[in-house]
């Protein structure tokens, strides 16, 4: 008789699959319209398991904008490790370019879009305050970009959050062109 050991996942095994779905399912409704019901259901797992492994949907949806800082911080230094000059206007081309690359992830611009929309919930705005200290301060130091040059580059960046949102990247108006250029 043959028997099959069913083999348990350990508790970071189902925080990452956890992180996997939530980030669907929070990008697709938002913060506001996702509840932890809809993160346990879609990750497998009983609700009470779910606050077993974070401590509520506000520390949840931090750990996502955590990982979505993550991973732009990540994209950033291959981008910057790739260029060849130390002026900062081609460190910023660099980035920005590494930057459109890491927000055409829907996932993760709509994370990242929710969360400056839900930044008053107390845990979310630490961790959009924390994402955006670790990004200023990165681009800083591997650009040596000057304030003025920080502000551009970050305004531009919020501006293609935008147009990736609404799907204008690609619009033929004189309107989406005009905000392209």
């Amino acid at each position: 008789m043959e028997t099959s050991t069913r083999q348990r996942s350990t508790a970071e095994e189902r925080r990452a699959t956890v992180m996997r779905t939530a980030i669907k399912t929070f990008a697709e409704r938002g913060y506001y319209g996702t509840s932890t019901m809809d993160v346990a259901k879609a990750a497998g797992i009983s609700q009470g398991y779910l606050y077993r492994l974070f401590k509520g949907k506000e520390t949840l949806f931090a750990a996502l904008v955590d990982h979505c800082s993550a991973r732009l911080l990540e994209d950033a230094a291959a981008a910057a490790a790739s260029v060849q000059s130390a002026r900062p206007e081609e460190v910023l081309k660099a980035l920005t370019a590494s930057y459109n690359e890491t927000i055409a992830d829907r996932d993760v611009l709509m994370i990242l879009m929710h969360a400056q929309c839900a930044a008053s919930e107390p845990v979310i705005g630490e961790a959009v305050r924390t994402c955006y200290a670790k990004q200023v301060e990165y681009v800083r130091a591997v650009s040596g970009a000057s304030n003025e040059q920080l502000r551009r580059y970050f305004a531009d960046g919020l501006l293609s959050n935008v147009m990736m949102a609404i799907d204008a990247t690609t619009l033929d108006t004189p309107w989406a062109r005009a905000l392209r250029a």
